[in-house]
């Protein structure tokens, strides 16, 4: 009769921690153990205070469950690093109110570290500098509702602040969220305006969960290219179409999802789509390239990228020649 090991103990949660629903058999298999075995493993984790629920019939399986107390985590080692990495860029990023249980989180985790994590990790924190970014931070508590909607697929009403400054009530059936440009944004089928939406999660407030609803057939297949279009495209007040001598790789360095989208044309030139508030902005942008480019539209952006070049010569005391 095979006994109960810690090794094995050991691999069955982190069976359980690396994906939700189980069956018996599946476990059994890769734990090379017998179904009865696997059931006095599965008494040990829960004596243990591991809450693993059983469920019966055909479609019957494990699942590990919340609990009243947080057990512990399996981490392996890069799952390590990135977990005390997030903790350290969390404790000075964009959301708010998570800052000091960041630090503590951390400081927990570094205590039972091995001395070659330990050192990555401190070699980072060393060479780091903390910057403030200068934009407005999300509530924590507004985020986890979020992303809690997102996963059970609960819908929410939250009063939101659009772009012109109007505030009203939203009620929306939450997709994903998206960190872009170090802000938040929420993809999400709008109920009253029956068309998918792109929310800046800072302009969210007061977010309460609804009924489930079913899952809806998603607007795209590349959700990140999606809402990076949405976002690009639908806050601005001016849009311009510029074909770019370069290749894609080298202009995305450049810009930003929250500003425009790219489009490959051939290996040495693509298609950019961006906006900005000013036709100012726009011509700053193109300019901030550094490569050669043709405007599409608008037909008032040539003047812009003139006025640009007059204003930059004069800077650098050129007196443009009169033709």
């Amino acid at each position: 009769m095979k006994v109960v090991t810690p090794t094995r103990l050991l691999r069955l949660l982190s069976l359980f921690q690396s994906r939700r629903d189980w069956t018996g058999a599946e476990l059994a298999e890769r734990l090379d153990v017998d179904v009865r075995t696997l059931r006095r493993d599965i008494e040990r984790l829960r004596e243990l205070g591991y809450p693993v629920h059983a469920a019966r019939g055909v479609a019957g399986g494990y699942r590990l469950g919340a609990g009243a107390a947080l057990p512990p985590l399996l981490l392996d080692d890069e799952e390590a690093v990135a977990v005390a990495v997030g903790l350290r860029t969390a404790a000075g990023g964009t959301v708010a109110g998570i800052e000091e249980s960041s630090v503590r989180a951390l400081a927990k985790l570094e205590q039972v570290l091995p001395s070659r994590l330990r050192h990555r990790v401190s070699a980072l924190q060393d060479a780091t500098v903390t910057m403030e970014g200068g934009l407005p931070q999300v509530e924590h508590a507004t985020l986890t509702t979020i992303a809690a909607a997102c996963r059970d697929r609960q819908r929410l009403r939250f009063d939101y602040l659009s772009h012109q400054g109007r505030a009203d009530r939203r009620h929306v059936e939450p997709l994903r969220l998206a960190h872009l440009g170090r802000r938040w944004y929420l993809l999400a089928w709008d109920v009253d305006r029956a068309d998918w939406r792109t929310y800046r999660v800072d302009r969210v407030a007061g977010p309460t969960l609804g009924a489930r609803f079913p899952a809806r057939r998603p607007p795209a297949d590349d959700l990140a290219d999606y809402i990076s279009r949405r976002v690009s495209s639908s806050v601005y007040r001016y849009r311009a179409r510029v074909t770019v001598h370069a290749p894609i790789e080298q202009v995305r360095l450049s810009v930003s999802p929250t500003k425009g989208t790219l489009t490959p044309i051939d290996e040495n030139s693509c298609l950019l789509d961006l906006g900005a508030d000013s036709l100012q902005g726009i011509a700053y942008l193109i300019g901030m390239l550094g490569v050669e480019f043709e405007v599409h539209e608008p037909p008032e952006l040539p003047a812009a990228l003139a006025e640009l070049a007059g204003r930059l010569l004069r800077g650098a005391g050129v007196r443009p020649s009169v033709q």
